[in-house]
């Protein structure tokens, strides 16, 4: 058990990702055990935070740390405060009762796998965010949630405005997301670390930095975009498309309350200055009153309760601009509060719309008899987000009124504030009112879809626990919330908290007056709402700020059509000139401002007759594919013998492993074009006019003089290369004497994982747009009508079969040695890939299929999770990520050789190759051998 506690941090938030695919795979089976599976998996990430939970009340900090990229402060780190606890609690304990919840609230068309599924990668990239040690890390966890909320927005694709609501909050959140990341790189510059220890630590270097100021924009921004402040408070209440489960969830634990978390978490590094109490001040407090005052109009439950979100995450965000402790202590407090009631009044909208078919509070009148228990339960919550006494809402909110008393006794306004929080508290409870008065009271219900009835038993288990909480929190806060809240608070303030009471009742005090006068003019408001309803309506209810983000994004794909069409016009000739003049000009940028001589003093080597030939039939076939570059077969076939060309041009100058590459990409890529091409005309069209062919001419010669004098100018320089360190340390650092293979492996093998997930997704995304893509039949040309009527020739399917487990062989030959000769795992795979397509040209795709099972999709993800674990294992090990090892065995007869690690890297390289490479050519084969077979029906 010891072991697994020097690695449950990372435990608790990866567990929900692979739970994620345990979940979607349960679902094939039964679609309920998805759901049991998902609350099963939470509990166990449960499981493995409780043994942490003394070490943090005892006021101690855990952190666990592997080394990932040293070269760029990356490591794989996590950390385990008592801010990081209470977020890892709500996120766990509210996401298993929303688990519970949507067990019942989800109907038999909806796709139970698929949703549990995206919830706990939801829930992963948030415990990602709240136990990061690393920076970077963060920001990559912070990026997921916006991806997965995307996909639990518009779970509902069949609806429009689910997917509109999703792609506005991914596009906001995102952005956000980088202007976080541009913050983050700035902080680690100016700290030396990416680490939240060192980062904390330096609160004071931070605020006396030049680069303060853009610090703080950028990283609120990150924080106001996801947390819906103003003024990119909009996209929240039109993120409703969601199942109510999810917004339970996004609204009360998770997605709005990550900024607030990170807000609390760089509280102790920027706060403090007048910078930070004007731009999270204001921002909190136009917020605060714009959700309070909107959401008393909203005739949509749920679009009430995302406004009142709005509200309290303003509230919060207003306390921690204040920039005080104790504003931080009242801030820490809401959050826990606000989850509960939230959460609370969400599950109570779901379980109405449920079991009456509308959220339509002008039609939910009078529901009181016909739910009587869902009734109380909304009473209380309702209450505890009003901010009634005796439940845990009310304490909240008295500490800050208390901290908007003090805050900013400086400013020549501080008199407004007390004056607007008591305002904005009042609409708060005019709309908590709102919601228990027209949905519970208020006459009988209107033309429902459903009979209104109670809900089973189990689906209001969250609920009631829920409800629980508001009232025991509320009653009893010392024995309640007390030691959470107390850890919590310090590991926020980085010192020692302040004092601060939680008694229920402080004697008659201006905070409980201006609680008092909140309620009552709430009251007044709520029954006086017409009078703002009409003015509302006429002047008001136009304001949204989705329709200037509207406006924005039409403007912007306007300019990008214009911008366009500006530089294309249809003609891939057009593309390629302007890329090409574009390069032509910052080359000659940089000549110009070449101080020294164009060309150095260092000797070329002589040509010898053999590289004269090979530069004469380079040039020869060059001029070849431009003199018929109309006629593409033959234009093909040249460009074939320019890379032949240039892979003699690797042997000559000692360079095996690009040679082979280099054979092995112009066979793949030759068979690639020949099977596009069916689909082609077979011949361009004349170029327009003579002065596109001389303008043209021009700008060849000008790119050719100038890439010449280029290329002079680097040889005939003396340079140090960075070659000299790979060939000292290829054996003694990667065990093995091929340079290139350990370059690929050992030394870049982060470049390289990168690379293959690129190739990984192209290839995936090509198979995406082939899968259904319908191409018209070819033109009635002259090759058409001469094509065989036997696609698979005897002689060909005779001599591949024969050669095929030849070919594989030498795959296999050119894997194993890569390590210390010529090979590697992209060529043999290649090799291989080669083997397999000759099979589907020779003997078509039928016939592949039924002998071939292996599925190329499983075959990429394979090699990217082989290739991604032996990185990991290194971790786990105690080093960087994707250090490899190596050593010697002797076995008798076979002797001395040489066990590396990086092989299994390389196997995974081999596998995303091959089977990228298969997918693609079959399919696009497969709609060839398609097109071909309508063709030769027809005639």
């Amino acid at each position: 058990m010891s072991s697994l506690l020097d690695i449950n941090l990372p435990i608790i938030a990866l567990l929900p990702f692979f739970g994620a695919i345990f979940v979607a795979w349960v679902a094939k089976f039964n679609r309920y055990a998805s759901a049991w599976s998902a609350a099963g998996i939470t509990v166990l990430a449960l499981l493995f935070l409780y043994p942490n939970l003394s070490v943090i009340f005892g006021g101690e900090t855990i952190v666990q740390s592997w080394s990932w990229i040293p070269a760029i402060g990356l490591e794989f780190a996590f950390r385990l405060d008592g801010l990081a606890l209470l977020f890892a609690l709500l996120i766990l304990i509210i996401g298993l009762l929303v688990i519970i919840y949507a067990r019942y609230y989800l109907s038999s068309k909806d796709s139970m796998g698929r949703f549990f599924a995206y919830l706990l990668m939801f829930m992963g990239s948030m415990l990602g965010i709240v136990l990061s040690e690393n920076l970077l890390q963060m920001v990559v966890f912070w990026e997921l949630t916006s991806l997965t909320s995307f996909l639990l927005i518009s779970y509902w694709q069949d609806r429009d405005y689910a997917r509109q609501g999703a792609r506005m909050a991914l596009a906001i959140t995102g952005a956000g997301g980088l202007a976080l990341l541009a913050g983050v790189l700035l902080i680690g510059n100016v700290v030396g670390s990416y680490n939240l220890t060192d980062v904390l630590a330096s609160g004071d270097l931070i605020r006396q930095h030049d680069l303060y100021i853009p610090i703080l924009l950028l990283v609120l921004l990150g924080v106001f975009t996801k947390s819906a402040q103003f003024p990119f408070h909009f996209w929240l209440p039109h993120a409703m498309g969601a199942p109510t489960p999810v917004s339970a969830y996004l609204h009360s634990a998770t997605m709005v309350k990550a900024g607030i978390f990170l807000l609390a978490r760089f509280f102790p590094v920027l706060s403090g200055t007048p910078e930070w109490t004007w731009i999270v001040g204001t921002a909190g407090m136009l917020t605060f009153i714009i959700g309070a005052y909107t959401a008393l109009f909203k005739d949509d439950l749920k679009g009430l309760l995302a406004y009142s979100t709005l509200s309290h995450l303003g509230l919060i965000t207003l306390l921690f601009g204040f920039g005080t402790k104790l504003a931080a202590v009242a801030a820490i407090f809401h959050i826990i509060n606000h989850a509960t009631f939230k959460a609370a009044l969400f599950m109570v909208a779901g379980i109405i719309d449920h079991e009456t078919g509308t959220r339509d509070m002008r039609k939910l009148n009078g529901l009181l008899k016909y739910m009587p228990h869902t009734a109380i339960l909304a009473m209380i919550a309702a209450s505890a987000m009003a901010g009634v006494p005796l439940l845990n809402g009310f304490l909240s909110k008295e500490m800050f009124f208390e901290q908007a008393l003090t805050a900013s006794n400086t400013l020549f306004i501080s008199w407004m504030v007390p004056i607007l929080v008591t305002v904005a508290a009042a609409f708060s409870v005019a709309y908590s009112l709102r919601f228990i008065h027209d949905v519970f009271f208020n006459g009988e219900p209107v033309d429902l879809p459903k009979t209104p009835h109670e809900p089973g038993r189990i689906m209001r288990i969250p609920v009631d626990i829920l409800v629980i909480v508001c009232l025991a929190v509320g009653i009893l806060p010392m024995f309640t919330v007390a030691p959470i809240l107390a850890v919590a608070v310090a590991d926020t303030l980085q010192t020692t908290p302040p004092e601060y009471s939680l008694a229920v009742w402080h004697g008659l005090n201006i905070p409980l007056l201006m609680s008092f006068l909140a309620l009552g003019l709430g009251v007044l408001i709520y029954f006086k709402r017409h009078i703002f309803r009409t003015f509302h309506d006429r002047y008001l209810d136009h304001l949204d700020g989705k329709k200037i983000f509207d406006y924005l994004l039409i403007q912007l794909q306007k300019f990008a059509v214009y911008f366009t069409r500006s530089f294309d016009k249809g003609s891939l000739q057009n593309s390629v000139f302007w890329v090409v003049l574009t390069s032509l000009i910052a080359g000659l940028i940089g000549f110009m401002s070449l101080s020294a001589p164009l060309l150095g003093t260092r000797e070329l080597l002589p040509i010898d007759p053999i590289t004269f030939v090979i530069i004469g039939l380079l040039i020869l076939a060059t001029f070849f594919t431009v003199y018929y570059h109309k006629q593409h077969l033959i234009s093909l076939l040249m460009m074939g013998i320019i890379g032949l060309i240039v892979s003699l041009g690797f042997v000559k100058f000692s360079a095996p492993d690009l040679a082979l590459t280099q054979l092995s990409v112009e066979v793949v890529t030759v068979v690639l074009l020949l099977l596009a091409l069916y689909f082609l005309p077979q011949t361009s069209p004349k170029e327009i006019g003579k002065t596109r062919i001389s303008r043209d001419l021009v700008l060849s010669i000008l790119s050719g003089v100038g890439v010449t004098l280029f290329t002079m100018a680097v040889l005939t320089r003396e340079y140090d290369p960075i070659s000299h360190f790979f060939l000292s340390n290829s054996v003694p650092g990667g065990g093995g004497t091929n340079v290139v293979n350990v370059i690929l492996v050992d030394f870049r093998g982060f470049d390289t994982l990168g690379e293959i997930v690129v190739l990984a997704l192209s290839g995936l995304g090509i198979y995406a747009m082939l899968e259904y893509l319908k191409l018209p039949e070819p033109c009635k040309q002259s090759f058409i009508h001469g094509l065989s009527n036997d696609p698979h020739p005897l002689i060909m399917q005779t001599l591949t079969r024969v050669l095929f487990p030849l070919m594989i062989m030498v795959a296999v030959f050119i894997f194993l040695r890569g390590h210390n000769m010529p090979g590697g795992g992209f060529i043999a795979g290649l090799i291989a890939a080669v083997a397999l397509i000759v099979q589907y040209l020779a003997n078509g795709t039928d016939w592949i299929t039924e002998r071939l099972k292996l599925n190329m999709h499983f075959v990429i993800g394979s090699g990217l999770l082989i290739a991604t674990f032996t990185g990991l294992i290194a971790i786990a090990l105690g080093y960087p990520f994707l250090t490899s090892t190596f050593t010697y065995l002797n076995w008798p007869i076979v002797g001395k050789f040489e066990v590396a690690s990086a092989i299994a890297f390389d196997l995974g390289v081999f596998l995303v190759v091959v089977g990228t490479t298969v997918m693609i050519i079959a399919q696009l084969g497969k709609m060839s051998a398609n097109s071909h077979i309508t063709e030769q029906k027809g005639d």
